[in-house]
């Protein structure tokens, strides 16, 4: 019987691995996910954002960036595979990994359901199936539970802030859109073209029930929220610090993201 193919974002057919496989993790809830799959042991690089979970990721090498890596430090570290994701990872690097040999394994989810392959996918290839089901049980959970708990929740127009200088937001083909959209929270100034787009922002504001100032990549902490109210005095009770890994990281963190969309984000629903 023919072993089974793990088909990643972009149509690639990826075999079961060896136990002596040696992975680099360029995306920093990927490198989460192998953690909680229990294959830590198996990674042999990550990026200096790759900051979960601690202490354990500490003794894992950076070999750079999510954008730009040290391929002399890639080479060392002797991997077999390497996961990379079509947002964070520009074509040319992962073009230039390719090419060195590694075995890519794309990542592109979208909706939150879209972890579910995202965990059976990692899951399988690297022989952590059964650890794979059972996040699969553990999400499905926290996905129905948020649905009950949103079930009464008022629609609510969102702006969703990235970064300053420039003002950025996410188009609604994000992750990020999708999972606020998971309570009724419609993201605005969605840009059909740019998943990322520059706003104007004192344009959108009149159009917006909530500003969710993102505590990543933009650090935003209590100062911005209070520049935000002298500047836009009529609009400073909708802005709110949310965290941003908890709404924007795919893989495990999922799980406890939708536990926390549905909890400490529901009062601003009702």
């Amino acid at each position: 019987m023919t072993p089974p193919a793990f088909v990643d974002a972009v149509g690639v057919a990826h075999a079961a691995a060896t136990d002596d496989a040696r992975i680099i993790s360029l995306v920093p809830s990927l490198t989460e996910l192998l953690f909680d799959l229990g294959l830590g042991a198996r990674l042999v690089g990550r990026t200096t954002f790759c900051v979960h979970p601690q202490p354990m990721v500490k003794n894992v090498r950076s070999v750079g960036g999510t954008k730009r890596v040290n391929m002399d430090k890639v080479r060392a570290a002797a991997a077999t595979h390497v996961l990379v994701n079509i947002d964070e990872t520009p074509k040319e690097l992962a073009d230039e990994l390719a090419e060195l040999g590694l075995n890519l394994i794309v990542t592109h989810p979208i909706e939150v359901a879209d972890n579910i392959a995202l965990y059976r996918m990692i899951g399988g290839i690297f022989g952590r199936a059964a650890e794979a089901e059972a996040m699969v049980e553990r999400l499905t959970a926290a996905l129905d539970d948020l649905q009950r708990r949103a079930a009464t929740w008022p629609q609510r127009r969102v702006l969703y802030l990235i970064w300053k200088e420039p003002w950025m937001t996410v188009s609604r083909e994000t992750y990020i859109s999708r999972m606020l959209a998971l309570v009724g929270w419609r993201t605005v100034a969605d840009d059909p073209a740019i998943r990322y787009p520059e706003i104007d922002l004192a344009g959108v504001l009149d159009d917006t029930d909530l500003v969710l100032f993102s505590s990543e990549p933009f650090a935003f902490k209590a100062e911005h929220l209070a520049a935000f109210g002298a500047a836009f005095p009529a609009h400073a009770d909708k802005a709110r610090l949310v965290d941003g890994e908890m709404l924007s990281w795919y893989g495990s963190r999922a799980i406890a993201g939708l536990g926390y969309l549905g909890e400490s984000l529901g009062e601003l629903a009702r």
